[in-house]
């Protein structure tokens, strides 16, 4: 399969494939006359898990790591659940982040409920005062 094929398939680019096998995520599919690459059908499946693993926010770094324990045996299996684990964590971490600056901006949001007379922009405020503690 084409290059054009197998990257409209697997709803990547082409640059997307090259880049993958220059980091050795993929191997260089054979070519046929006049040098155009030649993938085999299982790179269709390799794509899919390689797009899936980083939907589940796995770096490439990791799904290298997972490639290579998709060979073992039960290590294998126990390696890929800690490394799970760890991407698991650092979402709950994210989360946790993201529901703190949701709380602040909801804070701001509310002064902003108050008579105009009444009211200065915290928002503004809190921006400034950051500002210019950086300088």
């Amino acid at each position: 399969m084409s290059t054009s094929e197998l990257a409209g398939r697997a709803g990547v680019n082409a640059e997307t494939l090259r880049y993958y096998e220059r980091r050795g995520l993929l191997t260089a599919p054979p070519r046929i006359s006049g040098g155009y690459r030649d993938y085999p059908e299982t790179m269709l499946e390799l794509l899919r898990f390689i797009k899936r693993t980083q939907e589940l926010g796995f770096t490439l770094d990791e799904v290298e790591e997972l490639l290579h324990l998709d060979a073992g045996g039960p290590e294998s299996c126990d390696m890929a659940r800690a490394l799970a684990e760890r991407r698991r964590a650092d979402v709950e971490s994210r989360i946790h982040d993201l529901q703190r600056v949701r709380d602040s901006l909801a804070e701001f949001v509310a002064t902003c409920e108050l008579p105009r007379a009444d009211r200065r922009c915290a928002l503004l405020e809190a921006l400034g005062a950051q500002s210019e503690a950086t300088r």
